[in-house]
């Protein structure tokens, strides 16, 4: 089986989580249609409050359900859009995917990769003790980002549970993935 979109979130105002549509439009140069973090320049409130002119990097955040099984291995129950993000996939190593790989998601859309999640303390605000889970460091004592990866929308295109996801990696040398 290939890497498939198995939940589409988004919400219109401020919030930890983001309800599961039947549905999710992507606008190119935007992000998802009618989300509080769409736009072209930031949106997320502290880089807002840093420079609200920076190009907006973070326009679609997909996770890789995967984590909710490995959390829930340690006692945490998160579902899809629970942790904020966009897209949820399945059968695809998002954290492994190099800076510019595109993704062709359905018969439509393209999202490009930009970076990693940088997880917050509102994961502990979530579920006390899961942002231990979502960030971690490696054996030679690096931080470690799991919560998903952002992404810009190149092509719109309506994406849905079910749409096969297709990876296109760039040219190398590949450049591995850091916060945005």
């Amino acid at each position: 089986m290939g890497a498939t979109v198995t939940a589409v979130s988004s919400n219109a105002e401020y919030s930890f989580t983001k309800p599961n549509r039947d549905s999710i439009t992507l606008l190119a140069g935007l992000g998802v249609e009618g989300d509080v973090h769409a736009g072209v320049t930031v949106k997320h409130r502290s880089r807002v409050a840093q420079d609200p002119t920076q190009p907006n990097l973070r326009q679609v955040h997909l996770i890789h359900e995967e984590l909710f099984d490995e959390v829930a291995g340690a006692g945490f129950q998160v579902a899809p859009g629970q942790l904020g993000e966009n897209i949820t996939t399945r059968g695809i190593d998002l954290l492994g995917l190099p800076v510019g790989t595109l993704l062709r998601i359905g018969g439509e859309a393209v999202l490009e990769v930009t970076g990693l999640r940088n997880p917050c303390v509102q994961i502990d605000g979530f579920q006390d003790g899961l942002l231990k889970q979502v960030v971690g460091r490696d054996a030679d004592g690096n931080l470690v980002r799991r919560a998903g990866i952002m992404s810009v929308v190149r092509e719109g295109g309506v994406v849905r549970p079910g749409d096969a996801i297709e990876a296109e990696l760039p040219a190398g040398p590949h450049r591995p993935l850091d916060r945005v």
